[in-house]
């Protein structure tokens, strides 16, 4: 499980879209609190 902050996120969103295509979790943190999980379908 990864945790990026949601400017790191706006701005390589296609990586980490990638990232989660290939099984990894992604966690995207405002403000250093989680709010929203990116997996794959």
């Amino acid at each position: 499980m990864q945790s990026v902050n949601i400017h790191e996120a706006k701005t390589h969103l296609s990586r980490f879209v990638d990232l989660a295509a290939a099984g990894e979790v992604i966690i995207i943190a405002r403000a250093g609190k989680p709010v929203a999980r990116l997996v794959a379908l």
